[in-house]
């Protein structure tokens, strides 16, 4: 069978990307499959906003790999039946890449083999073959960036774009690109793990990276906080006349995490007094905003009988707090 090419849009790309993979289309005569965010159409960057937030890559930058680059990536390649992915993973790029060789078998059990033709490329060999044999590459490559990932992190090297490659040549110090591990350096730049490291891999490549959260946080028949799973029960509850307390959170979020324990508590302790709810809100952005007055997560709301939401603003998520918040809210509304 034939090779198929694969993309992952996360959309934040540079625009220039995007119109450079429709060139090389067209040039080499193929039609790239092309995925991004799960429940998202190709090309559509408010949907994406609506459903997922524009600055998901500032609230969790693991959250947004999983979402924009490994869920996608993955699930293009089970869509595509893929076998052995064919990549531009190099040694010359930096240690995390320094031992790989041009075929890695799929692990014993099954698995996906991948091949790195360029393993033992310098980058100076990319560039020499670029020009010998004219091949077309991206535009960027001119305005000094020698590798291209998000334009939210990715700046030229030097910074101030004196080195190019313009016209199948260098320009300025080409040294500041080809010597070893300097090829990504402007990549990921201002980025850090959740561990505090400085990021160097887009997510896609890194062990375990699907696994940014393990679990839902409240989980249904296990918890005495009660969830809520659809807008329409979240307005159902807004109307029901019944004062109530409804948590909106992230599951990936670390504060929601964090909360989760003490929330459970004032659920075990008051939740006979009056009903206590989460409903997950970052797939669900438009709507918390509009009606559960939510710009981050955790936001404890306190439900009044008339379905007005009084928005939690302290940090302070104990079990006593809530209940001083709650107390005191709904006396307010009945004095």
């Amino acid at each position: 069978g034939k090779c198929k090419i694969m993309v992952v849009d996360t959309f934040h790309l540079f625009p220039e990307t995007m119109e450079f993979l429709r060139e090389i289309e067209e040039h080499y005569g193929f039609k790239a499959e092309v995925f991004c965010a799960e429940g998202i159409p190709v090309g559509d960057k408010a949907a994406y906003d609506k459903k997922y937030g524009a600055d998901l890559w500032k609230e969790n930058i693991e959250e947004y790999d999983r979402v924009c680059k490994v869920e996608p990536f993955q699930r293009g390649l089970k869509t595509l039946n893929t076998n052995c992915m064919i990549n531009g993973r190099t040694r010359w790029q930096g240690f995390e890449r320094a031992w790989i060789d041009q075929f890695e078998n799929a692990p014993i059990g099954g698995g996906l083999a991948k091949c790195n033709p360029l393993a033992y490329w310098t980058l100076e060999d990319t560039f020499d073959y670029i020009a010998k044999y004219q091949v077309p590459h991206h535009p960027l490559h001119a305005k000094g960036y020698p590798s291209i990932g998000d334009a939210k992190d990715t700046i030229p090297i030097p910074e101030d774009g004196s080195t190019r490659f313009v016209n199948f040549k260098f320009e300025g110090d080409k040294t500041k690109w080809l010597d070893y591990a300097s090829e990504r350096k402007g990549r990921f730049v201002g980025l850090a793990n959740a561990d505090g490291s400085t990021k160097t891999e887009c997510g896609i490549h890194v062990s375990g990276a699907e696994k940014t959260w393990d679990r839902d946080l409240w989980v249904s028949g296990e918890s005495k906080v009660k969830k809520i799973d659809t807008t329409d029960a979240a307005l159902e509850v807004k109307k029901s006349g019944k004062p109530s307390v409804m948590v909106v959170y992230a599951p990936w979020c670390q504060f929601s995490q964090k909360m989760e324990e003490e929330f459970e508590k004032f659920a075990a302790e008051y939740g006979s007094e009056i009903d206590i709810y989460s409903f997950r809100g970052d797939e669900e952005r438009e709507f918390v905003q509009a009606n559960l007055n939510t710009q981050s997560f955790p936001t404890v709301n306190v439900i009044t009988p008339d379905g007005t939401a009084i928005k939690y603003q302290s940090e302070v998520r104990t079990v006593e707090a809530f209940k001083k918040f709650v107390d005191e809210t709904l006396a307010k509304e009945t004095a």
